[in-house]
């Protein structure tokens, strides 16, 4: 391929994992936003990656914050960060906002939450976030909440009276319904009582590798079937050994495609676009992390001392060119290729977003 496509990530996060405030805060069981740097080597690697745009997780996810007050506080955090770094970063409401961002050379920030629970009790906070440019919400994280299940609920109960009016306010408001992390029931009845089609931003697939972090094929093809879109994250899930490596983010896509067609499916990493560049210190502390989630009942199965949370061979600036370029190599085309990494997503928010000018 010839061209860089646009690339369009639908979850990750701008980060330089190795400057002391951001490799201090991994260590900890819930990182803020404002612990993150956004510095120059972190802009300077999005954009040599190719980057056009990337879904962030913001807010609430877990611990003992006050939901409501820390999302907020969060939003205002990245308003800052976009406004600090304007000729690098604006913030996506529209599809027309990525389109301008690809134009002027600029990274799209979208902005998302990976647990509903900041919504309270009150639906109408819906509107609210998307008056502040939230565009993405993930209804659970692993753990069930007063949504739904999350993957690790062994319950499984699906959605709950209160998650359904949720469900029905984000179509209002023209929001993502992300189904990534949830229970089984709790993605298909999302799916099946939506107006709008929802989306798994970040999975793996579960006929390739059992874990609940992965999606069944009947959830794939459900949210595909509706006109949904589903991201392929580079995670330890994508393999049962928990070493995931880039061949099998090229199989679960593969897979992915197969099931709900080469229109439904993209990326959705979870990851940074900059480097760990010192693995051994690294290493040291993840095991300590891993134990913290445990303990904090927000791990997952699949989750251990030694598994990275990255491809170890499918990262850093060059990481979407080696996925374009294994890609091809398993006989797919140019224009698939595209769809892949960026178009699908797109056309999947112009489906839901609401249009210009419009909240």
């Amino acid at each position: 391929m010839t061209t860089t496509p646009m690339i369009i990530n639908a979850l990750g996060q701008l980060d330089n994992p190795n400057a002391p405030r951001s490799s201090e805060a991994a260590a900890q069981l819930n990182p803020s936003s404002e612990q993150l740097t956004i510095d120059a080597r972190t802009l300077a690697d999005a954009h040599a990656s190719g980057l056009t745009a990337v879904n962030i997780t913001l807010g609430y996810t877990m611990g003992d914050l006050p939901p409501y007050e820390h999302t907020l506080h969060e939003i205002a955090v990245w308003d800052a960060i976009i406004r600090d770094n304007p000729a690098d970063l604006t913030k996506v409401r529209t599809v027309a906002d990525v389109h301008r961002a690809r134009k002027e050379g600029r990274i799209g920030v979208i902005y998302g939450f990976q647990n509903a629970v900041a919504v309270g009790e009150d639906t109408g906070r819906i509107a609210t976030f998307a008056d502040l440019g939230v565009r993405v919400v993930q209804l659970t994280y692993n753990q069930a909440n007063h949504i739904g299940d999350g993957s690790m609920a062994a319950a499984n109960r699906g959605l709950s009276d209160f998650g359904r009016r949720v469900v029905e306010a984000l179509g209002d408001h023209h929001l993502m319904v992300d189904l990534s992390h949830s229970g089984e029931r709790t993605c298909l009845e999302a799916a099946k009582i939506s107006r709008s089609p929802v989306s798994i931003n970040h999975t793996g697939c579960r006929a390739l590798a059992d874990l609940p972090r992965n999606k069944t094929d009947e959830e794939l093809r459900l949210v595909a079937s509706r006109g949904g879109f589903v991201g392929i994250y580079f995670m330890p899930f994508l393999n049962l050994s928990g070493h995931a490596r880039a061949a099998d983010v090229v199989e679960h896509i593969d897979h992915a495609v197969n099931v709900c067609g080469e229109d439904h499916v993209g990326i959705g990493t979870d990851g940074t676009i900059t480097s760990i560049d010192d693995l051994d210190a690294y290493r040291a502390h993840l095991a300590e992390h891993v134990a913290l989630r445990r303990e904090a009942g927000v791990g997952a199965a699949g989750e251990r001392g030694d598994t990275l949370p990255f491809v170890l061979d499918l990262r850093g600036v060059d990481q979407f060119r080696e996925l374009i370029r294994l890609l091809e190599r398993r006989g797919y085309r140019s224009e698939r290729i595209e769809k892949i990494l960026g178009r699908n997503f797109l056309d999947y928010a112009d489906r839901v977003w609401a249009p210009e000018g419009s909240s």
